[in-house]
């Protein structure tokens, strides 16, 4: 069956092009985003393996580690991030698993019965501190992934998990919030002193609690 929000990810053991990990250790204490790809040299993910390194200050501020993978050797990982670095003026700074055998690939459900080839879909997963897949993306071959949503994502859990709100559609760090359902609007007032605005009874905005 395939993974489902709010379940604990699989533990694996796996060699990558920065040695062997086991999964639930090396992730920590932190956030994970897990991506997969195909195959090494592939056009899209190339552009994306170099976005993501470039981007690893931003994933750093937010506690995320980063964990690529493709079904392809270490030996295969590491000349692909030769051309990655190469063509993409960076420098691909987390580890890519090697899955030759398809075990995280079967584990996380990132084999499409339908594809034309039964190699991994190009599937994101976002866990928490707790192993608990927060969201799940599968995006098609032809569209490469939009990995500033990635951390608006992550942006977005991190803020509802420690205050009674929920975020808007196209919600940017630093733009009000939805209050809950749960709590009402005169609780609300007084756990939200910044303000909050009753649009309707069940959509009441406040500023941002944390900033």
């Amino acid at each position: 069956m395939a993974l489902q929000l709010g379940d604990t990810v699989p533990d694996f053991t796996q060699e990558t092009s920065e040695g062997s990990i086991s999964f639930h250790e090396w992730a920590g204490d932190s956030w994970v985003v897990l991506f997969s790809h195909p195959a090494d040299y592939t056009p899209v993910c190339t552009t994306e393996l170099g976005t993501v390194a470039s981007l690893k200050p931003e994933f750093d501020k937010r506690n995320v580690k980063i964990l690529a993978l493709s079904v392809d050797s270490v030996d295969s990982h590491k000349g692909w991030i030769n051309d990655i670095n190469e063509t993409q003026n960076t420098n691909v700074n987390y580890p890519i698993i090697a899955d030759p055998d398809r075990k995280v690939a079967d584990l996380y459900g990132m084999i499409h019965p339908n594809s034309l080839n039964n190699l991994t879909v190009r599937s994101v997963f976002i866990i928490d501190p707790n192993k608990k897949l927060r969201l799940s993306l599968t995006y098609p071959a032809s569209t490469g992934r939009n990995f500033d949503e990635i951390l608006r994502v992550i942006d977005s859990l991190q803020l509802t998990d420690y205050h009674q709100v929920a975020t808007p559609a196209n919600w940017k760090d630093g733009d009000d919030c939805v209050v809950v359902p749960s709590i009402s609007t005169d609780e609300a007032k007084q756990k939200f002193p910044k303000g909050v605005t009753e649009v309707k009874p069940y959509l009441r905005m406040t500023p941002q609690p944390n900033k």
